[in-house]
């Protein structure tokens, strides 16, 4: 693991050592701050005084080098502006090319001082999380609140800048407008942003620069979502997956069983309260039907993870087994006339969920520089089969008998998906290729230990499935610098500030409470989000006499919606405003949506119903997308791998938040049809509320 402190040391440039943030000694100055209010009594009130002033002269320092480093920039692109504007009269091809390499060296050094700032940036949040974990998460508050919203900020200028982007710009603007009038082009960067200079320097540019403002794309915005990468890795990181062992037809599986999962959960959607009524019980048992998929999801998200350590194809072979075997049960079930086999096929797919698998192959086995796209593709897989799902059940409506086998409406989901499953487990059977660094690691493990015996075997196999053998699920340039790792000062021992959570008791402590905030809101957003869509079927069936077709549509139009909103909000929205601010809002609009979804006179209007479900449904997704790329930021590295990550500990909570949703609307069912809506309201209501509050309780730990 790298030591931040010793990084700083290594790759700061050394004509402006002097003007870094001075890393060690804050942290030593922590040290005694820690020892002076534990041993001496002193005003803690004091500590963040002093400690301000001390941070303020390193920013001001930084800040004020920063500038005259940008004007001397400025000057230099402005002298080249002049020669250009020189050259292209006379058309000369040697002072040209002599031109370009000018421009490209000033890239350089942008390149250098953004680079500058973006350690320094680091090193800035790293101390406030320090000084917060000492102090109990008061300082970073306080700072923020004082500093960053002061008209005469300089944290501004170190966490979002302006200037240096300015630069960037007039730099890209001037190499375009060279090349293209080299061509005897006439285009702008500005007049048409689509057109991307094709040079490495500029490459270099844009990515420092959205590294340093958190600027995105629709397909970063997507990988974050996803919670299988970042906007970038780590420095001097190695990606270990080289073009020779990365497997294009095993990601498109991976891929495919995504888009055939999210198409399971949400086919029976449509028609699970008409099955419930074929086999006798209320029609509010949909509730259960569909959350006993999700009961199972709960079990299978943490041996999957763990399972994924060690294989890829096993753990999706016995995927696809699972659900094979639950959707000819979820058929079955209707001749059987069994609501008891109906759940334990529901079950059975449940217990099939390898989206860890999907998510850990991605972060694993594709290398960086198309993982990006194949974390686009997972979102993209999900969303698409979330739409399609209740768009293929509007499609199963027929009845026919063979052999005494029913096919109607209620089981045909389960006959098309247990086809389906069984074609993916022939085609994943000859296409899947394990990954080869499970052998490279088995090869070195047998070279490097003496042969164990047979009794041994079953215990190291147990410690390898703790300790992992496939990279972080989650990788964040500043996340993957541990947070404990550069302070071998501490009393904490050295190797345990290192290693990932091994159950979920080591993982929940080391939840502080702006990550504990932002899983609270992950969970909120499922609940709302599985209440809408479960309920949808008896809802609009009661007041609006809406059939299956209709109710199909309806959902996979809600489906639709997820990439569109994601490229609206990844595009642009995110560029706009800070992703706490993107936060709040989209709280606010869920909050909305729920209010206007309750029944406040007898007559309950389509218009109503449909307004509201769009609001809620929408800003739930614009909400999980920030949310997860917030998480993962305010994330301990330590969260950041083995079995028990990051993505694991969301997963939970929003399989968690479908199965209270789902169980709610079977015990609201209990009441009446007509109190269901209301009832099953008030809940998400209450949460978003509690999350809304507990987000302004946390605001200024997310900066």
């Amino acid at each position: 693991m790298v030591n931040f402190g010793k990084k700083l040391m290594a790759d700061q440039v050394e004509e402006w050592k002097g003007y870094y943030i001075n890393y060690k000694l804050m942290k030593k100055l922590l040290k005694q701050y820690v020892q002076q209010t534990q041993i001496g009594g002193k005003d803690c009130e004091q500590v963040l005084k002093e400690f301000s002033r001390i941070l303020d002269d390193q920013i001001e320092r930084i800040v004020l080098f920063l500038l005259q480093q940008q004007g001397h920039l400025s000057r230099r692109i402005e002298e080249l502006g002049a020669q250009r504007a020189a050259i292209m009269q006379q058309v000369d091809a040697s002072r040209v090319f002599q031109l370009r390499e000018d421009y490209r060296e000033v890239g350089r050094d942008l390149v250098k001082l953004l680079r500058f700032v973006d350690m320094n940036a680091t090193g800035l949040r790293k101390i406030l999380k320090k000084f917060d974990k000492r102090f109990g998460y008061k300082f970073t508050d306080y700072y923020v609140t004082t500093r960053s919203n002061h008209p005469y900020s300089q944290l501004q200028q170190v966490f979002k800048q302006v200037g240096i982007v300015a630069v960037a710009g007039a730099l890209s603007r001037n190499l375009a407008y060279l090349e293209h009038e080299h061509r005897g082009s006439f285009l702008s960067i500005y007049d048409n942003p689509s057109v991307v200079l094709q040079d490495p320097i500029i490459d270099q540019v844009n990515h420092a620069v959205q590294k340093l403002t958190h600027a995105t794309s629709f397909m970063q915005y997507l990988g974050q979502h996803a919670l299988i990468v970042q906007d970038d890795t780590p420095s001097g990181s190695e990606d270990n997956v080289d073009d020779e062992s990365y497997h294009f037809m095993s990601l498109m599986l991976n891929l495919v069983n995504t888009f055939l999962y999210m198409v399971n959960t949400y086919i029976i959607v449509p028609t699970a309260d008409d099955y419930s009524v074929s086999l006798g019980a209320a029609a509010t048992v949909c509730g259960i039907i569909i959350g006993s998929m999700a009961v199972a999801q709960v079990f299978s998200s943490v041996y999957f993870s763990a399972w994924s350590n060690r294989s890829y194809f096993r753990p999706l072979v016995f995927s696809s087994i699972m659900l094979f075997s639950g959707n000819l049960l979820y058929a079955l079930a209707y001749d059987l006339n069994s609501l008891t086999v109906l759940l334990i096929g529901r079950i059975l797919c449940g217990l099939g969920s390898a989206r860890a698998v999907n998510r850990r192959y991605i972060s694993d086995c594709v290398p960086l520089k198309i993982r990006l796209q194949a974390s686009a593709g997972f979102v993209s897989a999900s969303a698409l089969g979330m739409a399609c799902g209740p768009g293929l059940a509007g499609f199963l409506q027929t009845k026919f008998t063979i052999y005494s086998l029913t096919f109607n409406q209620s089981t045909l989901p389960g006959w098309v998906m247990s086809v389906a499953w069984l074609l993916y487990l022939v085609w994943l059977w000859f296409s899947f290729k394990e990954p080869e660094h499970f052998a490279r690691e088995a090869a070195k493990a047998a070279a490097s230990t003496p042969q164990p015996s047979e009794s041994d075997v079953g215990h190291q196999e147990s410690a390898n499935l703790e300790e992992g053998l496939a990279q972080p699920l989650l990788l964040g340039s500043e996340e993957m610098l541990d947070d404990n790792s550069d302070d071998n000062d501490d009393n904490e021992d050295a190797k345990s500030s290192h290693e990932p959570a091994t159950s979920f008791a080591s993982a929940y402590k080391l939840l502080t409470p702006s990550v504990k905030v932002q899983l609270l809101i992950y969970f909120m957003l499922k609940y709302a989000m599985e209440i809408l869509l479960s309920e949808s079927s008896v809802i609009t069936t009661y007041y609006f006499n809406w059939d299956t077709s209709a109710v199909a549509i309806f959902l996979a139009i809600l489906g639709l919606t997820v990439l569109p909103v994601n490229a609206i909000v990844g595009s642009y929205v995110t560029n706009w405003f800070e992703d706490r601010q993107i936060l709040v809002a989209s709280e606010i609009m869920v909050l909305i949506g729920i209010i206007m979804s309750f029944r406040y006179t007898p007559h309950y209007s389509i218009p109503q119903y449909v307004s509201s479900a769009l609001i809620t449904f929408v800003f739930a997704e614009v909400l999980e997308g920030v949310n997860l790329s917030l998480l993962s930021r305010v994330m301990s590295s330590r969260l950041s791998r083995g079995t028990y990550n990051g993505g694991l500990l969301s997963t939970e909570a929003g399989t968690l938040a479908r199965v209270v949703a789902d169980a709610t609307i079977t015990a609201a069912g209990y009441l009446g049809t007509d109190m269901l809506l209301n009832i099953t309201l008030l809940p998400p209501l209450v949460i978003t509320i509690v999350s809304i509050v507990a987000t302004f309780c946390t605001y200024n730990t997310l900066y």
